[in-house]
């Protein structure tokens, strides 16, 4: 078994659940700018209705008008506040899925970073086993032929 499948899997579990973390964040600031944006409508209706009604009134004010533009802004106005709370809740929705993303990064990032140190652990390991079995060569070679080391070496060339 390959000593880093377990990491390997670790990072494709992680960049997984990152991959959902973005798609939830990606949702939630379609949510909030469609949040704020229909209150942004809300809020100019009510200003033109304000308007055209200010007009009517000034050449008109029958009291029957009056107390039906007070109950529609009543109603508007609720509407308008209603549609400005979603939209805070909505940004702070959005809030909290980039900050679980941004969580979610940081993991991806660390577990590729310990996938780096463990690589090179296993390289330089390997590098080691391989330069202990050339020097039990090398030492194996100079007993079986002590001739061609030492001082006798000299000698017998």
């Amino acid at each position: 078994m390959n000593p880093m499948q377990p990491l390997i899997a670790l990072l494709t579990q992680t960049e997984r659940e990152r991959d959902v973390a973005w798609a939830e964040a990606q949702q939630a600031a379609q949510a909030q700018i469609a949040a704020v944006a229909q209150a942004e409508q809300l809020l100019t209706y009510r200003r033109e209705y304000e308007q055209r009604w200010g007009e009517q009134f000034k050449s008109e004010g029958k009291m029957e008008l009056v107390h039906c533009y007070r109950g529609f802004m009543d109603r508007l106005t609720q509407a308008v506040d209603q549609q400005e709370r979603i939209a805070q809740n909505a940004n702070a929705q959005m809030e909290r899925a980039r900050e679980v993303l941004r969580d979610h990064e940081v993991r991806v990032a660390s577990v590729r970073k310990l996938i780096e140190r463990r690589a090179q652990e296993l390289r330089l390991s390997a590098e080691r086993i391989e330069q202990k079995q050339t020097d039990e060569f090398g030492a194996r070679s100079a007993w079986n032929h002590p001739g061609l080391i030492g001082p006798g070496a000299a000698r017998a060339a």
